[in-house]
């Protein structure tokens, strides 16, 4: 294992992947790669017929930075080589298609620990990255404030 994708948004499950992720990485030799994605752009149209444009996205930026800094520390504190993504667009998509990109060994990623049936009806960005990808999944799931679990 050479190449870990790791995907972060400064929640707390999100938190607990990076940690889990950077132990893997140090213990496998590998690099990693922290994804942060960023909702899709609104588009507008110029013009009756006219070419559809994207609207500049208006996000707080410190907040991805946060994420992505606190991640780069994380790797730095174990020795991780490390780099960062910041993308915009639809978030399992994007972190499927960044792990298909680089070639990733294995995506890690947090996920809440909610039941089967709120999964089900809320949906869940680790369960559609684990249903669209072709590489492993790593989950790791936080439940109300234990340890993280493998899964």
């Amino acid at each position: 294992m050479k190449k870990i994708l790791i995907a972060t948004d400064g929640s707390a499950s999100a938190n607990q992947a990076v940690g889990v992720g950077v132990e893997l990485a140090a213990e496998q030799d590998a690099q990693v790669t922290f994804i942060h994605v960023l909702p899709p752009d609104d588009y507008i149209v110029a013009g009756r017929l006219g070419p559809v444009l994207p609207k500049p996205h208006e996000v707080a930026m410190d907040e991805t930075e946060v994420a992505l800094r606190e991640a780069a520390e994380a790797a730095e504190a174990a020795g991780v080589v490390h780099a960062q993504e910041r993308v915009s667009g639809d978030t399992v998509d994007e972190i499927v298609a960044a792990a298909d990109s680089m070639q990733a060994d294995v995506i890690v990623i947090g996920s809440r620990g909610r039941g089967p049936i709120s999964s089900a009806l809320l949906g869940s960005v680790s369960q559609g990255v684990l249903s669209e990808s072709r590489r492993p999944v790593l989950i790791v799931s936080t439940i109300h404030d234990r340890e993280p679990v493998r899964t």
